[in-house]
């Protein structure tokens, strides 16, 4: 059999992971056409149809799955150790890409993200917002955010921010209207801002704790929903009920007055966000100095 050139299996691969053609030929800078003919060229030299094509969808037959399967690793292997090439350079370069929520974009990483920049002009960084749980290694992200340390096998977490908890807002014309609940129970009596999350299974339950120590969580019920933590407070700034997100957005508004805090000392204190990335993975130089600058110490406050 021929020798199949590693260029082929690269974009088969491409076309197994996004499951499009339009988007895998965008990727690797060609036509969808030009990327069609590579992928018939390719079954024909291997005598294997390796995917499932149909007018709404591409996907992976059982011998594209098992493909895709063993060569995934080793061709994001080869990437990286070319990657880990630039160590060698006396300026760090590349791209980085990270999965997290709009929350944390907005108050750990964009307070130090111009200066990072400015200090590795060479380095390009991409956030991509999600609040669903995401198999970073899978969609080929550098790392994830989330709450704690505890994390799956075969991955590290390092702190990128200090304790926080979530609160519970409102305006004060809503307080003024509606008054203020004496403890968490009494919000089944006012208008709440739901927030949709798909890992929640619907909408995100409030978190509390009472001044014992036990934690529980309360299904609230409002008019308005939204599936972001800023359309939340956009949405308690705009009088539609009151809002529960992470205190870090919120305190600009209650410094300022234009929002109002309740139910504080029912609010427990969470772990900071943490950058969370594979331990088996040879990091480029790119994203050591990105880890570097984002590390949360005591000395960061």
């Amino acid at each position: 059999m021929a020798r199949t050139p590693l260029h082929d299996i690269t974009a088969f691969l491409m076309v197994a992971r996004k499951r499009s053609f339009t988007k895998a030929a965008a990727e690797l800078g060609v036509t969808p056409s030009a990327l069609s003919h590579t992928i018939r060229a390719l079954e024909e030299r291997l005598q294997l149809r390796l995917l499932s094509r149909t007018t709404r969808a591409v996907a992976p037959t059982e011998a594209g799955e098992q493909l895709q399967r063993r060569l995934a690793p080793l061709f994001e292997q080869v990437n990286t150790e070319i990657e880990a090439i630039t160590s060698l350079s006396k300026t760090p370069s590349g791209s980085i890409r990270i999965t997290c929520i709009d929350a944390v974009i907005e108050t750990v990483f964009r307070p130090k993200l111009r200066e990072f920049l400015k200090k590795y002009p060479e380095i390009n960084v991409e956030f991509s917002m999600d609040y669903a749980l995401v198999d970073i290694v899978a969609e080929r992200f550098d790392a994830g955010v989330r709450i704690g340390a505890s994390l799956e096998k075969d991955m590290i977490a390092t702190c990128i921010s200090p304790k926080w908890r979530f609160c519970v807002i409102g305006s004060p014309a809503y307080f003024k209207q509606y008054g203020i609940p004496p403890t968490p129970h009494d919000l089944s009596d006012h208008k709440c801002i739901n927030m949709h999350m798909k890992t929640a299974g619907g909408h995100f339950r409030w978190e509390f704790q009472t001044p014992q120590g036990r934690d529980f969580s309360l299904k609230v019920n409002g008019q308005a929903t939204f599936n972001t933590t800023f359309l939340v407070l956009s949405g308690a700034l705009d009088d539609l009920g009151l809002g529960y997100v992470p205190r870090t957005i919120a305190e600009p508004y209650l410094k300022s007055g234009q929002l109002v805090e309740v139910l504080a000392e029912w609010c427990p204190e969470y772990d900071g966000y943490y950058l969370y990335y594979p331990s088996r993975k040879q990091h480029s130089p790119a994203f050591a100095a990105f880890l570097q600058a984002m590390r949360w110490t005591d000395e960061s406050a």
